[in-house]
């Protein structure tokens, strides 16, 4: 392999000649072999870091601090970047020491290379453009790397909520599939009281309704960022104006709603917001995951079990039962799930672990944070479209355990009395017949308004009888 010499603080260090990163790209392969998940694993984040830097160019030539070809030539570098570009340059693990610095320094070596290569230069040629003196010019990786950070999460989130979106409309439309479709609620796994299918999944889609607002909600957090903070939140390196100017910038470049918080030095150290939305992608995760709990309950059997739904059968389910299958689906967003309240430790932890003026443990917020929301994302979309979507219902079986739940005695308590459906209840528990003959064969309710006290609209809707 053709390599080139690049020289830092610890000395020279040889780089491959065709590589766009240098030498403090190369230490960091060395020093982080974590994960195997190198930083362009998240398109988000390498396209946010191009943001950040872009914007930071033409803010510094806006304020005379860079020569406008050069600001040019980060810029293009930039642009090809967040169009899909030169990606597989960033190579550094997504877990680091350094409080992201290694992650910043990628994304500075990277793009000098570029617009060295752009302005008729070799690369590693840093006396034009450099990844400190230029890319990185009245920045700090403390202030670069939080913001793109902030800016990746938020485009993440946007799909996250698209996908949330689409599993809340297939279980609307089973909930208007299966309206008719009377049934026995339970309570503590025990029978309680008739509802319909349609109630059962249309509680879903409310859930998620309900979780999608909870995240357009904590996101709004991540919409302040840090950037012109520098080293510590003083701004220490940056000209008058820098903060203002590049939050203008990174607004124009990424369309995001952006603001530069009030008080860089607090906003530098706090991780508050990547908390409060981790713990609502957890409040997700465990509604989710309860869902598809009730999704493989309801489809148990086929023949020992509930029986009530079947899921679709998407593959053979044992190596050795011939015919078994699986509630595969669910089980994997079951998983999902418990990683992300996982990562909600992990993050809660790193946010704690900060000390005084920085925190240094933005890689690992940013490595569960991504995890968590790419994963539901994800999971809702599989979830929908090949579970939810094809769920049929069996009404025979449904009705059946209406009829012959000791349930059915708490409908029809207002009409006999506590006394006689108690009586009720315990013969049909100890005779094995259904509730409704009993009540018919002793003759409390006339037959018609038996016959209406049992309609399945007066069963599952009483509080919309007339």
């Amino acid at each position: 392999m053709t390599t080139r010499t690049e020289h830092d603080l610890l000395g020279d260090k040889e780089v491959p000649a065709a590589a766009y990163w240098g030498v403090h790209t190369e230490r960091a392969r060395e020093n982080f072999p974590i994960t195997g998940t190198p930083v362009s694993a998240y398109p988000h984040l390498v396209e946010a870091l191009a943001s950040v830097k872009e914007a930071a160019a033409r803010t510094n030539a806006e304020l005379g601090l860079l020569d406008a070809d050069v600001a040019e030539a980060i810029g293009t570098a930039c642009q090809e970047i967040r169009a899909g570009a030169l990606h597989d340059q960033f190579v550094v693990d997504v877990i680091q020491g350094g409080a992201g610095t290694s992650t910043n320094m990628n994304a500075n070596e990277v793009i000098a290379n570029r617009a060295l290569e752009l302005l008729g230069h070799a690369r590693g040629d840093y006396h034009r453009v450099h990844p400190n003196e230029q890319v990185n010019l009245s920045q700090s990786t403390n202030d670069a790397y939080p913001t793109a950070v902030n800016v990746a999460t938020i485009i993440a989130v946007r799909d996250l909520s698209a996908a949330m979106t689409g599993l809340q409309r297939a279980f609307a439309a089973k909930a208007v599939e299966f309206q008719d479709v009377l049934k026995m609620g339970r309570t503590q796994l025990q029978d309680a009281v008739p509802m319909t299918l349609g109630q059962e999944f249309g509680t879903y889609a409310v859930m998620l309704g309900e979780d999608r607002q909870r995240l357009d909600e904590a996101v709004t957090l991540l919409h302040e960022i840090n950037l012109g903070a520098t080293a510590i939140g003083t701004g220490l390196n940056a000209p008058p104006g820098y903060a203002e100017t590049a939050c203008r910038h990174l607004v124009e470049i990424t369309g995001l709603p952006l603001t530069t918080a009030s008080d860089l030095v607090e906003a530098t150290q706090d991780c508050g917001a990547f908390v409060h939305l981790s713990g609502v992608l957890k409040r997700i995760a465990v509604k989710l995951s309860k869902t598809c709990n009730d999704l493989r309950l309801l489809s148990s059997g086929p023949r020992a079990g509930l029986n009530e739904i079947d899921l679709p059968a998407v593959q053979a389910g044992s190596s050795i039962m011939p015919g078994k299958i699986n509630p595969v689906i669910p089980e994997v967003v079951n998983q999902v799930a418990f990683e992300v309240v996982g990562n909600d430790v992990t993050i809660s932890m790193a946010a704690e672990s900060g000390q005084l003026q920085l925190n240094a443990f933005e890689p690992i917020i940013l490595h569960a944070l991504s995890e968590s929301v790419t994963h539901l994302t994800a999971a809702c979309r599989v979830l929908a479209e090949r579970c939810v979507s094809g769920i049929t219902a069996h009404p025979d079986i449904t009705r059946a355990y209406v009829e012959n739940s000791i349930g059915l005695v708490t409908a029809l308590n207002p009409a006999i009395g506590y006394a006689k459906a108690t009586e009720i209840a315990r013969e049909a528990l100890a005779t094995g017949r259904g509730v409704a003959d009993l009540v018919r064969e002793r003759g409390l309710v006339p037959a018609d308004r038996l016959a209406e006290l049992l309609r399945p609209e007066n069963l599952a809707h009483p509080r919309e009888r007339s």
